[in-house]
């Protein structure tokens, strides 16, 4: 052997086709890695002890995009049936055992109307025990598909108030809200355009679940269709469950505090909350009586009537699609103005003015288009308001684009974006009665506004006006 010690160094060197940040791969395999984006978001915490190499890339990439995919189909089948929920009512108002019963739209105000509500609760639990979150998508599916079956043997308004209800509206959130949580961390640079797509399925769902429902209850009737569209829910979701998964291992988000709250009372979100509750008092009112508006002002038939809500429907999803582009570009509020100037011109000048159906089809599709996307903003709002410090209003950039690192939960805050719209799809079905009551203005005014509908009009072109006040309070400094 010998006396002389021959001393070897050994040197780790990375593959030259794997970069340590995957969110952007580099066009040179030897070029140093990009520096990691701020942490806006959760997507970009990675402790301690966490490899970020190991991980699925954001923005892109087969998992991402087959997540993405899930998200967008369950979006149709979870808020696709309550937002159908008139085909049911209709139905329920003409055949027994429900006739004459004046509860019934409790039914559809607790199905959607919950599933917004109580989107806080369901997130911060999700962020507590993310553990158990990965299996939340089942165990709302489940719960969905039992309320459902139980909702087919009810005999009076109330059991249908507690199964179709309450009990379908919270396994539809359980099931759904996970989706919002893993695209924060799947989608970074591009999570306004990940929203938009998925919130589009809502629109697809909205036009394409009635049309089946109405036939398998003008065939069958409610018993067999609830039966049906339990059954299919199943077969339909199940597959989709195994996509709807984490980026991040559950330890990388155990740091998250979802009670930390503080940005509810700052004036970022109380003046975009305010505006978001006001802008969906009125945002359900068209959806409910447009059909009626059609037969008894335009007489109009029955399925030309129904078209009225499939138009609103389609031309959302183009909406969100679009709006879900734009939000990454430009300020929040320079998008929700774009929404609510459109809303604003189709209701007062094509609802208001219309003297025919084709003129009221073209309100729905510009309605839909505009009014749909407001919700597609939230991830511009989300993304300002989290780069809110704890000190104060400071600590986000100019342009609202570019973040630094997240003070308070993205997540959370969506939730309680979604419980102020809840708010607003309460008030509306109450409200909208007293608007109409009467028939107001009706042989006062010209076309829609002396139709009897004239209040329930304006009042929905002022709340969109209310909407996207936030782009003045911008411009005056208040934010």
């Amino acid at each position: 052997m010998g006396g002389t010690t021959t001393s070897i160094e050994l040197q780790t060197v990375r593959p030259p086709d794997q970069n340590l940040y995957l969110n952007e791969p580099s066009s040179n395999p030897f070029s140093p890695p990009e520096t990691p984006p701020p942490a806006a978001v959760v997507g970009d915490v990675v402790p301690e002890g966490v490899h970020e190499f190991s991980l699925p890339p954001t923005d892109g990439g087969k998992d991402a995009w087959l997540f993405l995919a899930a998200c967008w189909m369950l979006e149709a089948l979870v808020w696709g049936f309550p937002f159908a929920f008139g085909i049911f009512q209709d139905y329920y108002r003409t055949h027994e055992p429900f006739q004459g019963s004046s509860n019934i739209a409790v039914i559809g105000t607790c199905a959607m109307g919950i599933m917004y509500l109580d989107a806080p609760l369901v997130m911060a639990l999700i962020r507590l025990y993310p553990r158990l979150a990965r299996w939340a998508p089942i165990a709302g599916l489940v719960t969905m598909c039992v309320a459902l079956g139980l909702s087919s043997l009810s005999q009076t308004t109330t059991h249908l108030i507690l199964s179709q209800g309450i009990l379908f509206a919270l396994g539809g959130s359980v099931c759904y809200c996970p989706c919002i949580q893993y695209m924060d961390e799947w989608f970074v640079r591009r999570k306004g355009f990940a929203f938009g797509i998925m919130w589009s399925g809502t629109g697809l769902g909205g036009c394409t679940i009635p049309l089946l429902l109405e036939f398998l209850l003008g065939r069958y009737g409610f018993r067999t269709t609830l039966r049906v569209w339990a059954v299919a829910l199943f077969l339909l979701t199940i597959p989709l469950v195994y996509f709807i998964k984490p980026r991040l291992p559950p330890s990388a988000t155990t740091h998250i505090k979802p009670f930390k709250l503080g940005f509810m009372f700052r004036s970022p979100f109380t003046i975009y909350q305010a505006a978001n509750v006001i802008e969906a008092v009125g945002f359900f009112l068209p959806g409910i009586y447009l059909p009626t508006y059609a037969r008894t002002t335009l007489g109009a038939g029955s399925f030309a009537a129904a078209m009225t809500v499939l138009a609103v429907n389609v031309s959302s999803v183009f909406g969100c699609l679009a709006m879900g582009m734009i939000i990454d570009k430009l300020h929040v509020t320079t998008c929700i103005m774009i929404s609510t100037v459109g809303t604003i011109l189709g209701t007062f000048l094509l609802w208001g003015l219309a003297p025919n159906m084709p003129v009221l089809y073209l309100f729905c599709i510009v309605y839909g288009f505009f009014a749909g996307a407001y919700t597609s903003t939230w991830p511009g709002i989300m993304r300002q308001v989290s780069s809110v410090t704890s000190g104060g209003g400071g600590g986000r950039s100019s342009d609202g684009l570019q973040a630094p690192p997240a003070s308070f939960d993205p997540v959370m805050i969506f939730g309680f974006l979604a419980a102020g719209r809840g708010v607003g799809n309460v008030v509306a079905g109450p409200l909208s009665e007293v608007l109409i009551r009467g028939m107001p203005w009706q042989g006062q005014a010209e076309l829609g506004y002396g139709s009897g509908y004239g209040p329930l009009i304006a009042f929905t072109g002022v709340t969109a006006v209310v909407g996207g006040s936030s782009y003045l309070w911008k411009r005056v400094g208040w934010m």
